[in-house]
């Protein structure tokens, strides 16, 4: 059959449907469940009459007497036997569009896709991920690190959620929520010649740099990167997206980084490495957010896996108070 033909027969069957009261199916499931017409009227809070109306046009829409009448009521003919089979399951189905249902981490089988920068993850994601495998173990959790235009993919559908520096303002549309904040540090080697003379605006110049790339910077007032080059400038610079990468740099040379400090609660990943604190005249806090579009608020998935972000953030510092 050519294609076009095909979409001729489709679009047929939509406008059959399109005519049709879907009604109608409740009332033959009654029907079938009651095998009377009278008690069937009572169940759907219609008269008598207008139960017999309801079945002469079921018997039209179908082209078959459907139900005749015995000393037991009305019984089902050969026709309306075949439609009972698949009528529950069907009606049930629509009944399942309909309502939001009860959402049940347990089993849910999707995926959900969230933007986050390297070094946050690697706070982040290690304690997120156990909980989920807990609670949602069948849930898919993809993440980005490289990803432009956040809220544009929020708003498309693209992400589902973002972990992000806090932007100067948000639209009406986006739902934000405070995650915590974190001082700058400047990361270097653990025998670096800055750690025994001292950190300072002057002695900084003097180092190479490592850019660490973050996603949608041209977006921010300022960014990690774009701070570290208006203040220090630089003696030479290595750019790259991999915050290990950049550990293993720092291991190897005299590159200094400019980074959250909280990256230093990660022991195994700073091993080597220490956090220089910013020059009084220079000290930095950047502050985080979790970020989604207001299309996913209604979501029982988004609005479950929003709340465990939160207190998986909340528990991580917690425990850094009490180790603290």
């Amino acid at each position: 059959m050519p294609f076009f033909l095909g979409m001729q027969a489709a679009a047929m069957n939509v406008s059959k449907l399109a005519r049709t009261d879907l009604n109608l199916l409740v009332a033959l499931q009654v029907l079938l469940e009651e095998r009377s017409v009278s008690r069937a009227a009572s169940r759907m809070a219609i008269t008598q009459p207008a139960m017999s109306k309801t079945l002469a046009r079921l018997r039209e829409a179908f082209n078959d007497p459907l139900f005749v009448r015995s000393k037991r009521g009305i019984q089902p003919t050969p026709r309306a036997e075949s439609l009972a089979s698949e009528l529950e399951n069907i009606l049930g189905s629509i009944e399942d569009l309909l309502m939001e249902g009860d959402f049940l981490p347990q089993a849910y089988q999707g995926e959900v896709t969230i933007a986050i920068s390297e070094y946050v993850g690697l706070s982040l994601l290690p304690s997120l991920a156990g909980r989920l495998q807990s609670l949602a173990p069948k849930l898919r959790v993809k993440t980005i690190t490289r990803v432009e235009g956040q809220l544009e993919q929020l708003a498309s559908g693209e992400l589902d959620f973002a972990i992000q520096i806090e932007r100067p303002a948000y639209g009406p549309e986006y739902r934000i929520q405070p995650l915590g904040s974190s001082p700058l540090a400047i990361f270097v080697r653990r025998d670096h010649p800055l750690v025994d003379t001292g950190l300072s605006t002057e002695t900084l110049l003097n180092y190479p740099t490592i850019n660490l790339y973050i996603s949608d910077r041209e977006n921010l007032e300022s960014t990690i990167q774009d701070r570290y080059r208006q203040v220090f400038g630089t003696a030479g610079m290595v750019e790259t997206s991999h915050l290990l990468t950049a550990l293993e740099i720092l291991r190897e040379t005299n590159y200094t980084l400019l980074c959250p400090a909280y990256l230093t609660r990660n022991d195994a990943a700073t091993r080597d490495v220490v956090a220089l604190p910013l020059p009084a005249e220079e000290a930095t806090v950047i502050d985080y957010v979790l970020v989604a579009h207001e299309r996913t608020q209604r979501s029982p998935l988004h609005q479950w896996l929003w709340n465990e972000i939160i207190d998986t953030v909340r528990n991580m510092r917690m425990r850094t108070v009490h180790r603290g």
